[in-house]
C-alpha cells in the first residue's frame, strides 16, 4: 500500500506550484485517517463533491484512486463512486473501509514526510 500513496502523494506536491494547495493537499492528507474512522468512506465519497478547497479535493481524489488500484474494484475514483459504495453489501463496506483506513494512515504518513518544506499558515 505504501508504493501507490508515494506515488499518489509525490505527483500531487510535484504537479502543485500554489503554496495555498500544496498547504491544502498536507492538511487534508494528514487529516484523512480521523475523518474516514469519525465518518467512513461513503460520507468521504460525498465530501469529495462538495470540497470547494481544491487541494483537500485532489487528495480526496487520489485517496478513491488508490483504494481503487488497491482493491481492483471499479468506479470508486469516479462520479459512480458513491453509488459503488452505496451498493456494497454490509461485509464488503467494512472490508473496504478496514482496507482504507490502512491507506489513509498511509496519506498520513508520505504527507509528513513529503510536504516537510510545507509550512502552517500560522
Amino acid at each position: 500500500m505504501a508504493q501507490p500513496v508515494y506515488t499518489a502523494l509525490r505527483k500531487l506536491h510535484e504537479d502543485t506550484k500554489d503554496d495555498t494547495r500544496l498547504r491544502e493537499q498536507k492538511s487534508q492528507a494528514v487529516e484523512l485517517y480521523t475523518y474516514l474512522a469519525t465518518w467512513g468512506l461513503m460520507r468521504l465519497k460525498a465530501e469529495e463533491l462538495a470540497l470547494s478547497q481544491e487541494g483537500k479535493k485532489d487528495v480526496v481524489k487520489a485517496f478513491f484512486r488508490v483504494l481503487e488500484e488497491v482493491t481492483g474494484d471499479q468506479n470508486l475514483a469516479n462520479d459512480k463512486g458513491l453509488e459503488a459504495l452505496k451498493n456494497l453489501d454490509t461485509a464488503s463496506y467494512l472490508g473496504l473501509t478496514g482496507l482504507g483506513l490502512q491507506i489513509a494512515r498511509e496519506f498520513t504518513f508520505w504527507a509528513t514526510t513529503l510536504y516537510a518544506d510545507i509550512k502552517s499558515k500560522d
